[in-house]
């Protein structure tokens, strides 16, 4: 039986997404994820569900005759040209709460790796047989200690509450949170400038948007705690490579810990990469089996509501039904 709909999947997603996404459409799988590609691949299909690889951009959009429905397989819309998508009347639709927690445990773990030099500590015993190692790689306490986070929103408030079981003092940055919400959850709100004096440890959790590109740059930096560690599982456009390179070689930053970057992958030479005190992970603080699964379902479930003419659970662009009764 022929299905109504055609799905195209950039990447591959849970095979319990694509079950949800097989009882209505057929399902087919980009070649590439180059724009010139998608640009053709995406020409007669119904929905396009993206990842992080690859970006379906205005060009792609336009050229796109029967596209009904984006999918955002994550939280992070900067590779969805979001404004030609509701130019276009195309609903976009995402995932915003199905990696919270594993982008929270991924954080807490690189913030104890850096703490406790863990990975250096490692490689140095196992692939260099040192174990002198130990007096070489001493470490400092997270416990009791300050943590600062730019971004307040649901995956911030879930690294606080792990943060809390270490008995940390947890300070937040965020315009778009009131006080009355961080207070409940017990944490404080303060300035960039303060959040930055005060923290031991730096984490980054606010979207990449045009006000937050490079955010974090040398004059950010040169205001940080002295010995202060700084971790990002955002978006890497948010933080100054160039500049964290510098501090981290000055030594005013003990360490720093990257899952994102402005470049991904990033360059095999970008420097970051050969400092012994810099801990890179590809980009996985969601991929848990867990978090995976959620996000396919999540996204595969709107993308066919979407395509039933039903309201998404979770829009980007709520703009598009704004003229349409009972939306």
């Amino acid at each position: 039986m022929r299905k109504k709909f055609t799905v195209l999947l950039v990447e591959k997603i849970d095979e319990k997404g694509v079950a949800v996404l097989d009882e209505v459409a057929q399902v087919k799988f980009a070649s590439s994820a180059s724009e010139s590609v998608l640009v053709h691949e995406a020409r007669d299909v119904d929905a396009v569900i993206i990842r992080v690889i690859g970006t379906i951009s205005n060009r792609v959009i336009e050229n796109a005759r029967k596209l009904k429905v984006i999918g955002r397989h994550g939280v992070g819309l900067d590779n969805v040209d979001l404004k030609a998508a509701t130019d276009h009347g195309i609903p976009v639709v995402y995932t915003p709460e199905a990696n919270t927690e594993s982008v929270a445990d991924h954080t807490i773990g690189l913030m104890i790796c850096l703490a406790k030099k863990i990975p250096q500590a490692h490689y140095a015993l196992t692939r260099n047989k040192n174990w002198s190692v130990r007096d070489e790689y001493i470490g400092t306490e997270v416990y009791g200690k300050n943590l600062g986070l730019i971004g307040f929103g649901r995956i911030g408030r879930s690294v606080s509450r792990r943060a809390k079981g270490f008995k940390m003092r947890v300070l937040a940055y965020d315009p778009y949170v009131s006080d009355s919400i961080a207070k409940r959850i017990g944490v404080k709100l303060v300035d960039l400038e303060t959040l930055l004096i005060e923290s031991d440890f730096v984490s980054i959790h606010t979207p990449l948007t045009k006000d937050t590109y490079k955010m974090i740059g040398k004059r950010e930096l040169e205001m940080i705690k002295p010995k202060a560690f700084l971790i990002n599982t955002s978006r890497g456009g948010i933080v100054d490579e160039a500049a964290v390179y510098e501090v981290l070689v000055k030594g005013k930053l003990a360490g720093a810990a990257f899952d994102v970057y402005d470049k991904e992958p990033p360059d095999p030479d970008n420097p970051l990469l050969a400092l012994n005190n810099v801990i890179a992970t590809p980009h996985m603080a969601s991929h848990t089996e867990e978090a995976l699964e959620r996000m396919a379902v999540t996204v595969a479930k709107d993308v066919v509501k979407v395509l039933k003419a039903e309201h998404p659970k979770y829009l980007a662009n709520p703009a598009i039904f704004k003229k349409v009764p009972n939306a």
